[in-house]
C-alpha cells in the first residue's frame, strides 16, 4: 500500500508541474517590457520560447529566444516508473488478497515478489537520481544564467534583467522525499 502512495506522489509532483520564467527587457522605444516563457512536464525546454517584446521598437535586434535543454527523458523515466510501480502494487494487492492461498502454496511466488521488489527499489533509486540531475539542469536553464546566452540582450541600448521563475519546491520535494524513502525502506 505504501508503494502505491509513493507512486502517486511521484506521478503527481512531477507529471503535473507547470511554471514560467520571466525577463524584464528595456530597449530604445520599449521600456520595462516583461516577457515570459512557460514550461511544463515533460520539460522539453528547447521548444519553449521568449517572444520578442516588440521587434520594431528594439531596432529590429530582438529575435525569438528558446530555452536550452530537453529533459523529457529523465522526467518521463521518473513518471513512467511511478505509473508502473502503481500498477505493480495494485496487481500485488489483488494477488495477496484474492489469491493468498495460491501465494502460500507456491514457493516461487514469494521469490518472484522479492526479486521484483528489489528491482523496483533499484529502479526507483536510479530514476530519482536521474530526475535530480535533470531538475538541477532545469533550474539552470530557467534561471538568471540564461541572460548571457541571449544575443538580443547584447545589442546596444538593450538591457535584460532576470525577474523570476516559478518555485520548483514541489519538484525538490519529489527528489528529496523519494530518495530518502527508497533508501531508508528499500520499498519498491
Amino acid at each position: 500500500l505504501c508503494c502505491c502512495l509513493f507512486a502517486v506522489f511521484a506521478f503527481a509532483t512531477c507529471g503535473g508541474f507547470q511554471g514560467e520564467t520571466a525577463l524584464l527587457i528595456s530597449c530604445e522605444g520599449v521600456v520595462n517590457k516583461t516577457i515570459t516563457a512557460a514550461f511544463a512536464y515533460p520539460f522539453r525546454l528547447n521548444t519553449v520560447v521568449f517572444s520578442a517584446p516588440d521587434p520594431k521598437s528594439c531596432g529590429g535586434t530582438w529575435t525569438d529566444v528558446y530555452l536550452m535543454g530537453d529533459f523529457s527523458s529523465s522526467a518521463q523515466f521518473f513518471v513512467t516508473l511511478a505509473a508502473l510501480v502503481f500498477l505493480y502494487c495494485v496487481t500485488a494487492l489483488v494477488v495477496y488478497v484474492g489469491y493468498y492461498h495460491v501465494y502460500q502454496e507456491n514457493n516461487k511466488f514469494p521469490l518472484t515478489d522479492l526479486a521484483i521488489s528489489v528491482l523496483t527499489a533499484f529502479l526507483w533509486l536510479l530514476s530519482t537520481f536521474v530526475w535530480a540531475k535533470a531538475l538541477a539542469d532545469i533550474k539552470v536553464s530557467t534561471g538568471a544564467s540564461i541572460i548571457p546566452g541571449i544575443e538580443s540582450c547584447k545589442a546596444p541600448g538593450t538591457t535584460c534583467h532576470f525577474l523570476s521563475v516559478t518555485s520548483m519546491g514541489v519538484l525538490n520535494v519529489s527528489v528529496v522525499w523519494m530518495s530518502k524513502i527508497v533508501l531508508a525502506s528499500g520499498l519498491p
